[in-house]
This record gives C-alpha cells, sequence and structure tokens, in this order.
C-alpha cells in the first residue's frame, strides 16, 4: 500500500473510533487492534474471515495489512451496519481487498469454500465455538484463531476457549489487554 493509502486508511480508523466512543460501539479499538495488527503484520495472511463486522473498524485495521493479493471476507448480520462498513472500507480505499457478506454467520460460514490462514472472531460471544466448529474444516495447518473479549466474556465463550485451550488441535494463549484480552490459537 502506498503512503497515502495507509494515512487515508488509518484517518478512517480514527473516524471510527471517534464515532465509536460517542455512541459506545463495540469495536476492538486501537489497543487490541493493535495486537490484531501485529498477529497479521507477523503471520501474513491470504485469505481472512472476520466474523462480526459492525461498521468496519477490524476490516480496515487487517485490509490495510494485507497484501495486494489478499483478501478479507467479513460476515455481518445487520445490514445497516454492513452498509456502514462497506462505505468505510471504500473511504480507506480497500475495498478490493474486502468482501462484506450479510447474514447470519452460523449460516454463511457453511457456504464458504475456504481455505482460510486467518481468522478474527468478534461477534454473538455464546457461539463463538460453533463459529469454530463450522470453520474448523476450512482452516489451513498454522491458521491464527484471533478471538476477542476472551477475558470480560469468558464465560459467555468458556466452550470455545475451553476447546481451543484443550481439544489438542491449536496452540493457544491468552493475551490480557486491560480488563478484558484475546484468545490467539494456532491451528495444529
Amino acid at each position: 500500500m502506498s503512503q497515502q493509502s495507509i494515512n487515508r486508511a488509518d484517518d478512517v480508523l480514527k473516524q471510527i473510533q471517534t464515532l465509536g466512543n460517542r455512541q459506545f460501539l463495540p469495536i476492538i479499538g486501537p489497543v487490541k487492534g493493535k495486537i490484531l495488527a501485529e498477529e497479521i503484520q507477523k503471520t501474513k495472511p491470504k485469505h481472512v474471515l472476520e466474523v462480526g463486522t459492525l461498521i468496519g473498524y477490524s476490516a480496515v485495521l487487517m485490509a490495510k495489512e494485507l497484501a495486494a493479493n489478499a483478501e478479507l471476507v467479513t460476515i455481518e448480520i445487520h445490514r445497516d451496519e454492513a452498509e456502514l462498513a462497506a462505505q468505510n472500507v471504500e473511504r480507506a480505499n480497500l475495498a478490493a481487498k474486502v468482501t462484506i457478506i450479510v447474514g447470519d454467520a452460523i449460516e454463511v460460514i457453511r457456504t464458504l469454500r475456504g481455505p482460510f490462514d486467518f481468522a478474527f472472531i468478534d461477534a454473538e460471544k455464546v457461539e463463538y465455538r460453533q463459529y469454530l466448529d463450522l470453520m474448523e474444516d476450512k482452516l489451513t495447518r498454522g491458521a491464527v484463531v484471533f478471538a476477542d473479549n476472551a477475558g470480560i466474556f469468558a464465560d459467555a465463550m468458556a466452550d470455545y476457549l475451553d476447546y481451543v485451550r484443550n481439544c489438542g488441535k491449536y496452540q493457544s494463549r491468552y493475551v490480557q489487554v486491560g480488563d478484558d484480552g484475546v484468545e490467539i490459537s494456532v491451528k495444529l
């Protein structure tokens, strides 16, 4: 990406942060977002799946780190939020890398072909395990699964966290971030 495009994406991220703070939108935010961006930079994925687009903050954050030939598929259940996300992705000059699908992730994931080498989950907490079950066969060996809110919603995500930590299919670690955290799991 050119420096001008990176600056444009950064401007869009700042605008979404401001809106998120005013309207109390549950975006990943800059602190956990930095960890997410670092994981994208480290793993250099070609095919990313995001569950829970909201208004596109994390999609812009990840897409700006992706190579020109990489793609991000993101799923959002609410049409108006997906439309706002599409506008934000477009304003950030990242539309060529991002496909936004409107629908229930539990239905949509079944229809996706994959393979994916990175997944970001930030949607209905009690459904994280279902999302993973549906995408697991579409994840490459070495794929990273990055799950947000593994601290404050650990109880709602208990089945997911138990699975990635103990099933033997993932090498998983929890990263504390303030009063919350993220679970980063690498498929073995």
